[in-house]
């Protein structure tokens, strides 16, 4: 697999809406794991695709370092509930962090790689990851709802 280029803030990608994905080909499956293997060796927990320069609604996120991976494509909140306040950083905003606002539940409606649809229920952190990286489909960084800036 190949390590892509994380696009850096100030990159106009990064604060526009990405687009459906509308084929789930072999071409998709090459673009999810290319993400996971550029998450990992960024040592992230989530990644959109508008981060590497493509502008579909694509994420992948494992928080507890590829045991458990999620890869969703065409991404909805179906449900989001409860608050939960912790600090998080970027990937594509190297150097800063704070305190950011999340559901402590979501239910989320997301395709696969191959066009299954499936629904997931997480809690806690991984709400955290699937709110953050989510945010990025629609062009929202996490700087833009921090409470109390660490860097």
């Amino acid at each position: 697999m190949a390590i892509r280029q994380i696009v850096k803030l100030g990159d106009d990608i990064l604060r526009t809406r990405a687009k459906e994905v509308t084929e789930f080909d072999e071409n998709l499956g090459i673009l999810i794991d290319d993400m996971f293997d550029t998450m990992f060796r960024a040592d992230g927990v989530g990644l959109a695709a508008p981060q590497i320069g493509i502008l579909r609604r694509i994420c992948v996120i494992s928080v507890d370092g590829g045991e458990t991976k999620f890869e969703l494509v065409n991404p909805v909140i179906l449900k989001a509930s409860g608050v939960q306040h912790g600090t998080e950083g970027c990937l594509s905003c190297p150097g800063r962090s704070g305190v950011v606002e999340r559901p402590k539940k979501l239910t989320v409606q997301a395709k696969d790689r191959f066009g299954v649809e499936r629904v997931y229920k997480v809690t806690g952190y991984n709400a955290v990851a699937f709110s953050h990286e989510m945010d990025h489909l629609d062009g929202i960084l996490f700087i833009d709802k921090i409470k109390n800036e660490g860097n």
